[in-house]
């Protein structure tokens, strides 16, 4: 699973992405191609290097690191022409100079990392002889064509070429010739560098990578989660940063969530406009960015690592396949239990399921899911509003509305029936009384039918 598969999650995470502070295209292209990580060591060696340049832009001054990022701006993709190099082929002047470009570069960044002991935080390969080929007269300026000082004969056909300019077309051809064979020669003495040349250029990105991920840290106040060994995945003072922004622009602040669970199924219950899509969005944030090694929005987190990350969110009608949004929903959630049954370490989270079916059928397909995926070996934690039987599962409930307002801590309760609140918040908007009134009156002569909110 790559970046670029899950980017569009409508959890976020493009959001996330798109703030990223990346000085070049390539390394925005080279983080969209990485892999999820799911084996501990990375995981642990990816924070240890986010953490050492966290402090490193915290120690240096920012014309530092601004002169930093200005070398990073240079880098480009150069893949093909490293292709053509592993693959033995004549590269021509452009793609001669691609390689004398990055390979300046990379001595670049080597040495003003090394100024702050940073050279040691990504491994950048030494291309020193690169830069002896391509750069025999030692001017060390990212430009490149045929030297005279390649060849001999080179420079004579040249200054005769500039004396008897009657001559210029034969002169030519055999100026040709021997440029051709010194293009050849150089990419034999080249070849032999073409892992590191590439290896220099993935250096550079995680770099440009690395100390946009360490930015973000400090201008979100993002932390460093720590590695769960049983399981258990905890977080104190979550946030969405997405959510958190939008609310500020309208003077705003964000009620921030703490909230653990394990391998046992939990439940969150509440009334519509209760947070609880946003309690799924924001779980289903962190485990990618846990497993792509970004900054957690909480003040503190402890997580587990998962082999599949499934995340099934409100209206997925598809025009395309033809499937209506109840439709599109089972599709989704029938490929979690399917999963479930594969030996893997999963994670699924499921916002209001069944919630655009009748209230009797709808109730009855959640109950049913939550006794289908208990005991499973898994991760579930499942929203809705409907009055259901939890069995298993652990239960938690938005606290709900108090004092006038909404109060989106989760709390423990012994049972799966959400608070109805929806005429209070109804009334809390402002919304028109006479109809707020009529629901009332329906409810007192009715109390036994009132299964949802």
């Amino acid at each position: 699973m790559q970046l670029k598969n899950v980017i569009e999650s409508p959890c976020g995470l493009r959001f996330m992405l798109d703030k990223l502070e990346l000085q070049s295209g390539f390394a925005r292209r080279w983080l969209l191609d990485s892999p999820m990580m799911t084996r501990a060591e990375e995981i642990v060696a990816s924070y240890q290097e986010l953490h050492c340049f966290t402090d490193f832009l915290q120690r240096v001054d920012t014309l530092y690191i601004n002169t930093l990022c200005h070398k990073l701006c240079d880098l480009k993709d150069i893949r093909t022409t490293i292709r053509n190099l592993y693959q033995g082929t004549v590269l021509d002047d452009i793609e001669l100079f691609e390689v004398k470009h990055l390979a300046l570069l990379a001595a670049d960044v080597k040495k003003l990392l090394a100024q702050h002991g940073m050279d040691k935080a990504v491994e950048i390969p030494d291309l020193d002889e690169v830069i002896n080929i391509l750069d025999p007269d030692g001017m060390k300026i990212a430009t490149f064509y045929i030297y005279d000082s390649y060849n001999d004969r080179l420079k004579e056909l040249r200054a005769l070429m500039r004396r008897h300019p009657d001559q210029q077309d034969e002169l030519l051809l055999q100026a040709g010739e021997i440029e051709e064979e010194v293009r050849t020669k150089l990419s034999k003495r080249l070849h032999p560098f073409a892992t590191a040349i590439e290896q220099a250029q993935t250096a550079l990105a995680l770099i440009d990578v690395d100390v946009a991920r360490a930015r973000q840290v400090q201008d979100m106040g993002l932390c460093f989660p720590a590695l769960s060994q049983d399981g258990t995945s905890q977080y104190d003072d979550m946030f969405h940063p997405q959510v958190q922004e939008a609310l500020a622009s309208r003077g705003r602040s964000f009620q921030p969530v703490s909230i653990a669970y394990g391998m046992e199924p939990t439940l969150i219950t509440g009334a519509n406009m209760g947070g609880k899509t946003v309690v799924l969005k924001t779980l289903t944030l962190c485990q990618w960015l846990f497993q792509f090694g970004f900054g957690i929005p909480a003040a503190a987190a402890r997580i587990a690592i998962k082999d599949e990350i499934h995340f099934c969110i409100g209206d997925d009608q598809s025009v395309e396949k033809g499937l209506s949004s109840f439709a599109a929903e089972m599709k989704n959630i029938d490929a979690v239990i399917k999963a479930s049954r594969e030996n893997k370490k999963l994670l699924a989270l499921i916002d209001e399921p069944a919630r655009t079916t009748n209230p009797t059928e709808g109730a009855a397909l959640v109950s049913a899911l939550l006794r289908v995926l208990a005991g499973r070996d898994m991760s579930l934690v499942m929203t809705t509003h409907y009055d259901i039987e939890p069995g298993e599962a652990r239960c938690l409930r938005v606290k709900g509305f108090e004092n006038g307002s909404m109060d989106y801590t989760l709390v423990e309760v012994q049972d799966g029936e959400a608070p109805h609140e929806a005429l209070n918040i109804a009334q809390s908007l402002g919304i028109d009384s006479e109809w707020i009134d009529q629901a009332r009156a329906l409810l007192q002569a009715a109390p036994g039918k009132n299964n949802h909110c």
